[in-house]
Formats: structure tokens, sequence, C-alpha cells
């Protein structure tokens, strides 16, 4: 069983990760970008996840197991799902949001937010249970295609991009 840190009546608790979804229990979450120039590196959630499946998210993200540091689970998702290594993570805070994700399940995420730089031709070696695609975009032009089809794109992409970008990118 896979427990991640939940609230419940405002104590913090290893709680299991579909349950705390179905309840829409405010938990801890990770979130990787990982930057070459003015590119983004995106990921196509894998075509069998629970939720959002095929839908372009962020680098990565997660949530960390209970009583996992954020930068230790931010290091072992890059790995997990797209076999990077290497890479020097810098931290630029936390992000809260909430949103649907679908089937009767809530993300309501007290999320770490991860940044790294890394050349385009960064080695990777993705895990088809997790990602099916990836791709360097830039923000510019990401921003015009969650415009032009938000429905391709995680809710919690598109608000981080839409509400704190300045936060995550700098930018």
């Amino acid at each position: 069983m896979d427990l991640i840190p939940a609230w419940v009546d405002g104590v913090l608790q290893p709680m299991e990760k579909l349950a705390v979804h179905q309840r829409g229990l405010r938990h801890k979450a990770v979130s990787v970008f990982v930057l070459a120039g003015d590119k983004l590196l995106i990921q196509q959630r894998a075509s069998d996840k629970y939720h959002t499946p095929n839908l372009w998210a962020n680098t990565c993200c997660t949530h960390p197991h209970w009583d996992e540091a954020d930068t230790i689970c931010a290091y072992r998702r890059l790995g997990d799902e797209l076999g990077i290594e290497g890479l020097s993570l810098r931290a630029v805070g936390e992000v809260r949001y909430r949103a649907n994700v679908g089937n009767g399940l809530t993300e309501d995420e007290v999320v770490a937010v991860f940044v790294a730089e890394a050349g385009a031709e960064l080695a990777m070696s993705l895990n088809p249970d997790e990602v099916q695609a990836v791709r360097w975009v830039s923000v510019d032009a990401l921003l015009h295609e969650i415009v032009q089809t938000p429905e391709a794109f995680t809710p919690w992409l598109r608000i981080y991009l839409t509400e704190h970008r300045t936060q995550i990118l700098g930018a």
C-alpha cells in the first residue's frame, strides 16, 4: 500500500494514496521542472494511470512516501519516471492548489517545487508504466498550446503556469 502524508482533522498522518484522492484530502506532493535554456521538459502521462492518463504534465510529479524528505522524493521520482540522474535540484518554494482530476478524484496538494537546468541532450530512460512520451517546449509555446487545447494538459500544469509561473520559472 502506498502511504502518503495527508492532513486529517488538521493533523498530518500516513494515508493510502487512492483514499486521499477519493476523499479530496489536502496532502503533500512534489513537482519537478527541468529546463534547457528557454525550453521545459514535459511528459505525457501513461495511458494506464488511474487519473489524468494521456495528459501532458510538467517534467515529473508525485507524492512523497510517509516520512520521505521532499528533495529525496524529487530525485527518486526523476529516476523512477524518466531515468534521469545527476541533475542538481533547486527548491523554489511551495504551491497549493485544488483540482478535480476526474473519476471522482480530487488533488488538494501542498507542493514542494524544484527546478533543474539540463542540456537538451539529457539522457533519459522512460518508464512506460508512468510516461509515454516527453518533449522539450518553450514556455511561451506551451502557454499557447494550453490556451488552444487545455484538455490536453493536466489541471496542475495549467495552474502552475497560469498562477505560479514567476515563482517556479522566474519569468
